[in-house]
């Protein structure tokens, strides 16, 4: 059945594919991005797959932008099915380093960007009884990371955000929410982190030093571990979830992220046992 899907962040790697896949899929895309001059590789990618998409601009730092971006698909359409928020960006950094403003930046594009987009699209679909939000985390969104501890805390907060919508407007109005949580991206990690370093001023000379050059020079050993999936291996995790009859809370995507997070998800991996204990100890008869 064809659903209108809603993606954010779809210039670059996880957001094209996720396009790709959903259209694929059979799925109305409307694939959004913050800048519109930077579709180039959507639009090649959505070529080669033969598959057509429709493109609108959508800063999830801005709520006229998505307010105008829903308005436009619910005009053409009345209603959307799924919204998967994607748009995000990493962060390494030491809390001592990092300035206040970068903080907040990693928080409103990876926390406040999801609940903008989900503010945005949850009336429509509860008055419709139907709908399915998805939000791309991260097994940093389960389990703390060095140097990550600001990107950690943020996707944190969306897996607690997510968890407790699941909680109430779910049972209410039937509405399904949904964490994806993927390791890393393949031969993306190394080059992201040293750019994002970069760009916030260089490897500082103090006592992290040495324990950063140590994490930045893992990465390569970590290569062999399994660790890293393809965009296109991470995306068709999300796309499946679009189909499920009962779809999972959280959910990771790959053997290595599965057991990575084990301590913490082993007794209950897709949420829903929690999601029941919580149902029922807050809104229970």
């Amino acid at each position: 059945m064809q659903k209108i899907v809603l993606i954010t962040g779809t210039s670059t790697g996880l957001g094209i594919e996720l396009s790709v896949q959903a259209a694929q899929a059979g799925h109305k895309v409307y694939a959004t991005m913050r800048n519109l001059d930077k579709r180039a590789a959507l639009d090649q990618a959505a070529s080669d797959a033969g598959v057509s998409l429709n493109v609108l601009q959508l800063d999830v730092q801005d709520s006229a932008s998505i307010a105008s971006a829903v308005d436009t698909i619910m005009a053409e359409n009345g209603h959307i099915d799924v919204l998967i928020n994607n748009a995000g960006a990493g962060f390494v950094r030491s809390t001592e380093q990092a300035s206040e403003a970068e903080i907040g930046w990693v928080m409103d594009v990876n926390f406040m960007g999801v609940v903008r987009c989900t503010k945005a699209v949850l009336p429509h679909m509860r008055a419709r009884r139907q709908g399915h939000v998805i939000a791309i985390s991260s097994v940093g969104g389960l389990v703390g990371q060095p140097f990550n501890e600001i990107y950690c805390a943020a996707k944190f907060a969306v897996e607690g955000y997510m968890e407790s919508l699941a909680s109430y407007v779910t049972p209410s109005f039937g509405l399904d929410f949904s964490v994806v949580e993927p390791g890393g991206i393949t031969s993306e990690f190394a080059n992201n982190v040293l750019k994002q370093v970069s760009e916030t001023g260089g490897m500082l000379e103090d006592e992290y030093l040495p324990i950063l050059q140590k994490y930045i020079g893992g990465a390569e050993s970590r290569r062999d571990q399994n660790i890293y999936q393809t965009a296109q291996e991470v995306a068709a995790v999300a796309i499946d979830c679009i189909a499920a009859e009962n779809p999972p809370i959280r959910i990771r995507t790959s053997e290595w992220a599965e057991q990575f997070c084990s301590l913490k998800t082993g007794l209950d991996p897709d949420g829903r046992k929690q999601q029941a204990a919580v149902i029922a100890q807050f809104l229970g008869d």
